[in-house]
């Protein structure tokens, strides 16, 4: 069986609805399970992010996708902390060579939602990950997904409090089935 960890923190449920439509996507794929996984406030003491159960099941998957809001221009300060103590997958390789992928949300079109991508594609490169763009053209996709234009991941813009776009959810439904269906690729080679 094909393991995905979908990683995220949500504040107001956005950011964990993405990660739950990129679960369905990867479930959708046969032999391919995905998990999404939660980055919890509790989990961080005196500014370290400490959930050795979390970290464990990352470490069994044979992908990881990595999600946050977009707060200030970069990742949450959750997810900041949940990086920095992957530190020890870094030092010993653990992840090297899963793929990876990533996706945020923010209130506007405009709000530096690249920047947190490109800090989790950077992340994915430290820890030697291989990065999975989107895949899709915008403004040529009949289902009309990617409406933000964003190749690097999947970006999106909340509707409401806590709401998600209809096209971004089926962006999110694509980003999991396009990792589901890579990772079954790799298993054949």
């Amino acid at each position: 069986m094909i393991k995905v960890g979908v990683v995220y923190h949500s504040v107001c449920g956005s950011t964990r609805t993405l990660a739950e439509a990129i679960v369905d996507g990867i479930n959708s794929i046969p032999g391919c399970e995905g998990e999404a996984l939660a980055i919890k406030g509790e989990h961080i003491i005196q500014g370290r992010y400490h959930n050795p159960e979390l970290m464990l099941r990352l470490d069994q998957c044979n992908g990881i996708v990595f999600g946050s809001p977009t707060f200030m221009g970069s990742v949450s300060a959750q997810f900041k902390a949940f990086m920095d103590a992957a530190s020890e997958r870094y030092s010993g390789r653990g992840w090297v060579d899963k793929l990876s992928a990533g996706f945020t949300i923010g209130s506007n079109f405009s709000g530096d939602q690249l920047n947190t991508i490109s800090t989790l594609q950077i992340f994915a490169a430290q820890m030697g990950m291989l990065w999975v763009p989107l895949g899709i053209l915008p403004n040529h996709d009949v289902k009309r997904r990617n409406r933000s234009g964003c190749q690097s991941g999947l970006v999106a813009v909340v509707e409401g409090e806590g709401t998600v776009h209809e096209l971004d959810y089926h962006t999110a439904l694509y980003m999991g089935e396009r990792i589901g269906q890579l990772l079954g690729r790799l298993q054949l080679l």
